[in-house]
């Protein structure tokens, strides 16, 4: 058994799974990699490594640094994970109605929660730890919808992974967020392949589904176009926050515990399946269920899960 110098040497390398089981097509193939394998329990621990060592290289840390961020989710748990572990002050901005798994996880690790109000969203907290970012120019302030170094993360990590394991890929499915995974991935994979497609899920015009956005709505992220999103991107596809609950559920056929951004990726990789005459689908399981057991996503009455989710930010 390999012995690793330091927590953040076990991000990346993720496995994956075929969860073919769940196609609908029996000429296209399903898997799944299980980013919730991180250490910090999502794929963001990869961007935020990322972004860390990025600015550590560029002396814009040092210990005691402060690091400020705005985020509903994964990446304040990475970045609070990494900051404890070098010696940096983390506070993160974020709506006021996470659910409470979010806030232990991020006082677990040493984060200072800088309530933004709910009724702004993950856009409103974003807003608002530029607006500090400003106030306080010596805070170090990644900013990751526009952090080259958050799609690098995936372009030098989980594209050459998924190519190593899996170079019959004919599609990849991921959900349209900050836009890291789906820019990073994609790119890496049509340099081996032009053939490849790559699609992105994100959720109707109005409506939640946690981790993702939809960039028709007014916030393209600069990543996303610093990535060249729109010419890389072969299609787009809406799932609602009622497909999203109902994937998680059947994920469980085949074993996996996992968040509702990635019920909201499955839906998409069966709607993929049905629509094609074959192919090898690759997609991402964003991160593990924990975070979500509040929100009795897998056992309450479906309409009172899918109503609760409008309330309360789970991812």
């Amino acid at each position: 058994m390999a012995v690793y110098a330091s927590v953040t040497d076990l991000i990346g390398n993720t496995p994956i799974v075929d969860i073919s089981a769940l196609s609908p097509n029996p000429r296209v193939k399903i898997y799944c990699k299980l980013e919730g394998q991180n250490p910090g329990g999502s794929v963001k621990d990869r961007a935020a490594k990322s972004m860390i060592e990025d600015a550590e290289r560029e002396g814009l840390l040092q210990p005691g640094s402060v690091v400020l961020e705005s985020s509903s989710g994964n990446t304040g748990i990475a970045l609070a994970m990494i900051c404890k572990m070098r010696g940096y002050t983390f506070k993160v901005v974020m709506p006021e109605n996470v659910s409470v798994e979010r806030r232990q996880a991020l006082e677990i690790w040493g984060a200072e929660i800088i309530p933004s109000p709910a009724s702004e969203g993950s856009n409103g907290a974003m807003v608002r730890a530029k607006a500090m970012a400003a106030e306080h120019p010596d805070w170090w302030f990644p900013f990751q919808y526009g952090n080259d170094a958050n799609p690098r993360a995936h372009y030098e990590g989980t594209g050459p992974e998924i190519w190593k394991d899996l170079p019959e890929v004919t599609h990849f499915i991921a959900g349209l967020g900050t836009a890291g995974t789906l820019m990073g991935v994609g790119t890496y994979l049509k340099e081996q392949n032009p053939d490849i497609q790559v699609w992105a899920i994100e959720p109707p015009p109005g409506e939640m589904v946690d981790g993702l956005k939809n960039i028709d709505e007014g916030f393209v992220p600069p990543v996303f176009s610093d990535w060249d999103g729109y010419d890389l991107l072969d299609r787009k596809m809406i799932v609602h926050p009622r497909e999203s609950i109902e994937w998680i559920r059947k994920l469980t056929d085949v074993g996996l515990f996992v968040g509702i951004s990635s019920g909201a990726i499955m839906a998409g990789a069966v709607k993929c399946a049905a629509a094609i005459d074959e192919g090898v689908i690759v997609t991402i399981a964003c991160d593990g269920g924990w975070k979500y057991l509040s929100t009795g996503a897998w056992t309450g009455p479906i309409d009172e899960v899918v109503d609760r989710a409008k309330k309360i930010i789970y991812f």
